[in-house]
């Protein structure tokens, strides 16, 4: 379980330096670029693999208990460690990247964007995605921020050199908001580290913030939240977000909504929540008003795209709709409740598949009609993809009901459960406050399925005699890639069980202080 633990975390890197070099003789293919390509695949497969065996081989009788650890000192002088461990909360995001990654290099394998070498593209991919496992992984503060940081750059260089108009300014706006924000965080992660004298997340967590004064909780909550919110996103520290998903190609998309989003939500619970409570409980209503604000700000948003005449894009709308769904994510965590966390946990994976199918959907149609833009797919009568291309036409509306949150399928359990937590917060918290909060969170539900609603209505339906184009159905790899997610979007919906069963132990030792 530990070499499954760190083969999971390094195996990407080496697969990225492999990437760089010449393919041997006997497995170029029909090309270099296809054999660099089938490389992506293959690496990203055992990763995957990988993970499902690390899955299978978790202790599910004690979710709460860290498994398949790795404890090596790297830094003495700072007490910095080489800490590896997953419980309940992290392995559901491990699972959720490796899969993502994998679905995005089988589909990138038949469709690569147009942009640089194909080889440069593989290396980023995979530097991502060990970035991205290593933060759900690691249990030390410095490595944790190391690994924050190291998805910076490939998510960078994916949307400067691969991705679509105005993907240079909207590459520079995605760097410069998160390092600023991580600049602040690391200054939190310092001070708690310190101030406690251990940057051990575990130990930290066990001693439930006793060794920390309040100011030097609310000042580490503070400093962390902000790097955490900018990543998450949060509003209104979410303007890079709508414009790095326009510009990206669409398998950056993907990782961007399904995987990187997630980095900064899983940093509230696994740091802030445990590590520094009075702190947190200082912060809530704030972060609960933010997260309603989001809530409420990205569905009005998307509503306004969405109006015949806006000239809005399919893609840009989609991003705005991870603001509100994120900020269910953010009121879970606010309730500092097991369930509301749950909820929040639960929502995570939930957004990932279900924003991943929509970006993977909304960027097929886009290569079908050459553009993103509703009132040119829209036409007069509706592009009408139930009559053109029905496979296509009825994923996409599948995966809107899910993202509006339809009971049975996985969008509907995290946000109830986000609500259930702001109906009773925790205690100390002003129940009217949060109350409050809930009622505005519903209402931002309504909305959410209003301009779904209308996505599905001006895209799917329509008459098409007057326009006797015909477009492509659903590819064999399209459905490769896209079947994945949609069977688990069904699966967690009809069973959340899975999931929950998985988080709730760790949720509840982790809010009691390292106490089972």
């Amino acid at each position: 379980m530990q070499f499954l633990l760190a083969l999971v975390v390094v195996g990407p890197l080496i697969g990225a330096v492999a990437a760089l070099l010449p393919a041997p003789p006997g497995l170029k293919g029909r090309s270099p670029d296809q054999a660099v390509l089938r490389h992506g695949v293959t690496v990203t497969g055992v990763i995957l693999l990988a993970t499902l065996v690390l899955a299978a081989g978790f202790d599910h009788d004690h979710p709460s208990k860290m498994q398949a650890t790795t404890d090596i000192s790297w830094i003495p002088a700072l007490d910095v460690r080489i800490h590896l461990g997953i419980d309940g909360i992290s392995l559901p995001l491990l699972v959720l990247t490796a899969l993502l990654t994998f679905l995005c290099a089988l589909y990138s394998y038949f469709k690569l964007p147009e942009g640089p070498s194909p080889k440069a593209f593989v290396a980023l991919v995979l530097v991502l995605e060990s970035g991205t496992l290593a933060t759900f992984a690691v249990l030390d503060l410095i490595l944790f921020f190391l690994a924050f940081e190291m998805v910076l750059i490939p998510m960078y260089f994916l949307i400067a050199r691969w991705g679509g108009a105005g993907r240079q300014a909207a590459a520079w706006k995605f760097i410069l908001y998160t390092l600023l924000g991580s600049v602040v965080m690391l200054l939190g992660l310092l001070l708690i580290g310190l101030k406690s004298g251990t940057f051990d997340m575990v130990a930290l967590a066990t001693d439930n913030g006793r060794e920390l004064t309040s100011s030097v909780q609310v000042t580490a909550v503070l400093a962390i939240g902000i790097g955490l919110a900018v990543k998450t996103p949060m509003w209104p520290l979410h303007s890079w977000l709508p414009d790095a998903h326009t510009a990206a190609p669409t398998v950056g998309s993907v990782l961007l909504a399904g995987v990187l989003l997630k980095m900064g939500t899983y940093g509230f619970v696994r740091i802030l929540l445990p590590v520094a409570p009075d702190g947190m409980h200082t912060f809530a209503p704030y972060l609960a008003a933010f997260a309603v604000a989001g809530i409420v700000y990205g569905s009005l948003a998307c509503l306004a795209l969405a109006r015949p005449g806006a000239k809005g894009d399919l893609k840009r709308l989609i991003a705005y709709s991870s603001v509100g769904h994120m900020g269910f994510v953010l009121l879970g965590i606010a309730s500092m409740t097991p369930t509301g966390v749950n909820g929040a946990l639960f929502a995570n994976i939930a957004h990932g598949l279900i924003t991943g199918l929509l970006f993977f959907l909304v960027g097929a149609v886009k290569d079908r009609y050459g553009t993103a833009d509703l009132d040119t797919l829209a036409g007069a009568t509706g592009a009408a993809l139930y009559g053109r291309a029905p496979r296509l036409g009825g994923l996409l509306a599948f995966a809107a009901v899910a993202s509006l949150g339809l009971p049975g399928l996985a969008g509907f359990w995290g946000e109830m459960l986000a609500l259930f937590g702001a109906f009773d917060p925790a205690a100390g918290l002003s129940r009217p406050a949060f109350l409050t909060f809930m009622s505005i969170a519903a209402f931002g539900t309504l909305l959410t399925a209003a301009y779904l609603l209308i996505v599905v209505r001006r895209v799917c339906m329509g008459a098409h005699r007057d326009e006797p184009r015909v477009i492509a159905d659903v590819q064999s790899y399209e459905f490769a890639a896209w079947t994945p997610l949609a069977a688990l979007t069904v699966l967690a919906g009809l069973w959340p069980a899975v999931l929950l069963g998985l988080t709730d132990p760790a949720v509840q030792k982790l809010l009691a202080g390292g106490k089972s």
